[in-house]
């Protein structure tokens, strides 16, 4: 199940939940229906590579094997 950001008219309130595309949960905050669906904005691009990459550097500086 995905991710969706949802914003209560009633209370004002945004919140982010974890839902069936076709759900529309009630507000969490005050109960009340009728939430609306935003648009989300998209991920930054990750930077996981760079991350293994100097932890590589760093276990080679040190002597020892890396786990990544």
């Amino acid at each position: 199940m995905p991710l969706y950001d949802f914003h209560c008219p009633q209370c004002d309130k945004t919140v982010e939940l974890l839902v069936r595309f076709d759900a529309t949960p009630p507000c969490p905050a005050c109960g009340a229906e009728g939430l609306q669906r935003l648009v989300s904005g998209i991920a930054p691009a990750g930077k996981s590579g760079e991350i293994i990459k100097a932890g590589r550097a760093q276990a080679a500086r040190e002597g020892h094997f890396s786990n990544y």
